[in-house]
């Protein structure tokens, strides 16, 4: 592949690191006094501020190579999905966010001690590492893809590992000493530089075609050969596989519940809440984060259409464009922005591009860092050793910093694995990204509502709830149901719907436990605070 760096682009390379270093150095001069100030910033971050880390959080570099991807090859229709998120923010605002900030907890999981005891405190946090760290790990691949596509031109396994060593020296040093202040900080400063470079590569694609708005949007509208239309927004037709993962009926239900576990039981999103002085700007830090999600998902959408006139139009190009050409490295098929990025941009441009994908991708892994710490250290570690011995809080403050780094060690590992998993698995990277979370989530969200909306559920039944979910997950996939039913009676079914039905089996589990302690059983149910 021809696609070298050039001066210019090396020298934005540089630029942005300076940058991020000198951010983080200002940040950090203070440093962290305690745990709290280390988790939640000591309750002090602006509702804005918070709101846009939620976004570059919740944003990783699957949504800026997917984006694209997506529209270029598909419609609006996931755009729609943020109907879902918006009720799922507004749940989260009411019933969960208060009661995190009534009971004072860093974690989201430590709300399960009151319900259900330490045990179910210690399970819930286990099982959200596990599934951070598959779906942080998967992100740090597609990131690592990106980037080493583009310093060395191929993913070989030797490039691709120097990738993720860089992303993940990156968002160590920003992140590991300040704690959660300078992860929110870097997230609007991340949030800034990737959403820029995703307008720049807008504005050069839209000049690149020769074609005027109606033409376009025309083309789009009606494409060739009887295709559907690119500009579709809502599908309601009832197709529960995977190829239809954002119709109307599974953005209201399956994604309404994937939005309510990202939002509010998953530490890595809801940390950032925590942050907040107080509950209703909490949750209104939430609210507003969807909000500004749907311009910046739109934007890497239209890229995806534009793109789309570009390759597969040659009749609106005026014979400058031609039929992008399948191409192949070990391991994953060449995503249509990657291809455009390292085939038709301007040096100077190619440098912004990768910085976004830097960007989008050192945003994701400083927040899972911090988080996962936080529940390492807050949930696990912290109860632990203090039933040994008193520890001052600067020694809880080390602890976090040194399990960052054992969980930047394992998303490493996971990342490496996913080069391997890409080459036997016959699922998508991208789909596995976005879908992976439902492991966890499916038992956590029966746990919850359980913790919430009932008086039942006991330690055992919380366990198994869990296990439960992640079970009943597995056994939905398509790639593990040969070894289970006749041919004719395998599915594929959508990650949303899939979520609906671990859900419903969790909930049913927990709701076999019956707790002794009368005071738990209420503590959790009464109107938010």
């Amino acid at each position: 592949m021809a696609s070298t760096f050039s001066p210019l682009d090396w020298l934005i390379f540089v630029l942005y690191f300076v940058l991020l270093a000198l951010t983080g150095w200002w940040i950090n001069r203070s440093g962290a006094k305690n745990s709290q100030d280390y988790f939640i910033g000591g309750n002090s971050m602006p509702t804005w501020l918070a709101a846009i880390s939620v976004l570059a959080t919740a944003q990783s570099a699957a949504t800026f190579l997917g984006g694209p991807d997506s529209g270029y090859r598909s419609n609006l229709t996931y755009l729609a999905s943020t109907l879902g998120a918006l009720m799922a923010a507004f749940f989260v605002g009411y019933f969960l966010i208060p009661r995190f900030y009534r009971y004072k907890v860093s974690t989201v999981y430590e709300l399960l001690e009151l319900r259900f005891g330490s045990k179910a405190k210690k399970q819930a946090g286990l099982m959200y590492l596990f599934g951070r760290i598959f779906a942080n790990g998967a992100r740090l691949y597609m990131a690592a893809i990106a980037v080493s596509m583009i310093l060395f031109t191929d993913i070989a396994l030797p490039h691709v590992i120097w990738s993720i060593a860089l992303l993940c020296l990156v968002a160590l040093l920003y992140s590991i000493f300040g704690g959660i202040k300078s992860v929110i900080y870097g997230d609007a400063f991340q949030c800034f530089v990737y959403v820029g470079a995703a307008v720049l590569v807008l504005l050069y694609l839209w000049q690149s075609i020769p074609a005027d708005f109606a033409t376009v949007w025309k083309a789009l509208e009606h494409p060739p050969e009887n295709a559907a239309s690119k500009l579709l927004l809502i599908d309601t037709s009832w197709d529960f596989s995977s190829a239809s993962a954002f119709t109307l009926y599974s953005s209201v239900t399956g994604l309404f519940l994937l939005y309510i576990a990202s939002f509010g039981l998953d530490q890595d999103l809801t940390q950032r809440a925590l942050t907040c002085k107080n509950a209703r700007q909490g949750s209104l830090a939430i609210i507003w984060s969807v909000v500004l999600v749907i311009p910046v998902t739109l934007l890497f959408i239209v890229i995806g259409f534009l793109l789309h006139i570009f390759y597969q139009r040659p009749d609106l190009m005026a014979g400058s464009g031609a039929l992008m050409q399948s191409s192949q490295f070990s391991g994953e098929n060449i995503t249509v922005f990657m291809y455009y990025v390292l085939h038709e941009m301007p040096a100077g441009l190619r440098g912004l591009v990768t910085v976004g994908v830097i960007a989008a991708a050192v945003s994701t892994l400083t927040s899972g860092l911090n988080s996962m710490a936080s529940v390492i250290i807050q949930d696990l570690y912290k109860p632990w050793q203090q039933q040994r011995s008193e520890k001052p809080e600067l020694y809880y403050v080390a602890a976090a910093r040194v399990s960052m780094l054992l969980c930047a060690t394992a998303l490493a590992l996971m990342a490496m694995l996913c080069f391997y998993w890409q080459q036997k698995s016959d699922m998508p990277l991208l789909t596995f990204a976005l879908g992976v979370m439902v492991f966890s989530y499916s038992g956590l969200l029966g746990v919850y509502a359980s913790a919430l909306f009932s008086t039942r559920g006991s330690p055992a039944s919380v366990l198994a709830a869990l296990i439960t979910g992640f079970v009943i997950t597995l056994l939905l996939q398509p790639y593990l149901q040969s070894y289970y039913l006749p041919a004719h009676w395998q599915f594929d079914l959508a990650f949303s719907w899939q979520l609906c039905i671990g859900f419903a089996c969790s909930f049913v589990i927990c709701q076999l436990g019956k707790s002794s302690d009368s005071v738990a059983q209420t503590t959790l149910n009464g109107v938010p605070a």
